[in-house]
């Protein structure tokens, strides 16, 4: 659509400027160059259009926030205007002065505008000048998080509270995915489309695709945290480095990860847990259990246990950044 928009301004500008060198210009100069008046037609809907991709990289905000400015200071250089127009009786210079100052007012008022408008708001009798998406609450899908399909369970719970915004670049991605040669890609991307496909059908969230792209960002990463920045949005993911990027560049994040340790039930050294040694550990003697949240139980001396059910004592828990590990002891050689 934007860019049937932007070859139908083309076609528009085209035809003006054929219409206004017939009106306009000499007749012998249309006769001899009848296509004048298209090639400066051609050449003003491209500097229109380019005006437009210069315009994409700024908010809808900061623009409102510029014409904001330069509409008070022009208030403002109107009632300068009044007060000199009525003090001094000599007003031979008065219109070169008042284009100067209306100029240097426009200018000050907007760049006023445009750097505090995150320190105060504005009021223009009732309207609040402010960032509408911290007040809506907005949390932008990544594509792992999709991917990894717990997100949608947690969505049936009620507990996610906003508006879930998937940007189209991240569906492009997931489609990409989805499309790879690769099985396991592929399988993913398709779980991802159907994870999806099972949101929009619940009732409680709403989720809404958002056209917003970046097309000098390279990354869907880089573009998600941008994003985040400009609309005061958070982002969901379980992505650790796009968790830590994001956060030094003052995007709040959800972590599903970080969510799902925090749920994870707490145990204390001295507690007896039921395991089954499934697997050797990395040290010598050492055997591997897992409780039914995933959480891994390395046992001391379980190598030789190995495909037993076994009653631990645990002896200490260690908290790592890719969630909690308990090491314990069987319990026959703790009560030694």
């Amino acid at each position: 659509m934007i860019i049937l928009l932007r070859f139908l301004i083309l076609l528009a500008f085209v035809g003006i400027g054929h219409y206004f060198s017939l009106q306009y210009f000499s007749s012998d100069l249309s006769d001899q160059f009848p296509w004048l008046g298209m090639v400066f037609g051609a050449l003003t809907g491209f500097a229109v259009i380019l005006i437009d991709l210069y315009f994409k990289k700024i908010t809808v905000r900061n623009i409102l926030s510029v014409i904001l400015g330069a509409g008070l200071g022009l208030a403002v250089h109107y009632l300068l205007m009044g007060v000199i127009h009525y003090l001094l009786p000599d007003q031979t210079y008065l219109n070169q002065v008042g284009i100067v100052t209306a100029a240097i007012f426009s200018y000050l008022g907007a760049i006023t505008i445009l750097r505090g408008q995150d320190e105060f708001v504005m009021m223009i009798p009732f309207v609040k000048l402010v960032n509408k998406g911290i007040k809506e609450d907005i949390i932008l899908l990544d594509t792992s998080v999709i991917i990894d399909g717990r997100i949608a369970d947690i969505c049936e719970t009620g507990f996610i509270n906003g508006k879930l915004y998937l940007p189209r670049f991240v569906l492009k991605e997931l489609q990409l995915i989805a499309d790879s040669s690769d099985s396991m890609k592929r399988s993913r991307g398709r779980r991802g489309l159907d994870i999806l496909n099972r949101m929009k059908t619940n009732t409680i969230i709403e989720i809404k695709i958002s056209e917003t792209d970046y097309e000098e960002v390279n990354t869907v990463d880089a573009k998600l945290v941008k994003m985040g920045i400009e609309v005061g949005a958070k982002v969901l993911t379980n992505d650790y480095n796009l968790n830590k990027v994001a956060e030094l560049q003052g995007v709040q994040v959800l972590n599903i990860n970080e969510l799902a340790n925090a749920l994870k039930p707490i145990v204390i050294p001295g507690e007896i847990l039921q395991v089954r040694v499934l697997k050797e550990g990395k040290e010598h003697d050492q055997g591997v259990a897992y409780l039914d949240d995933g959480t891994m139980v390395v046992v001391d001396n379980g190598r030789k246990r190995i495909g037993q059910n076994l009653a631990v004592t645990v002896t200490s828990v260690l908290q790592t950044q890719a969630g909690r590990m308990i090491f314990a002891k069987t319990s026959d050689e703790a009560a030694d």
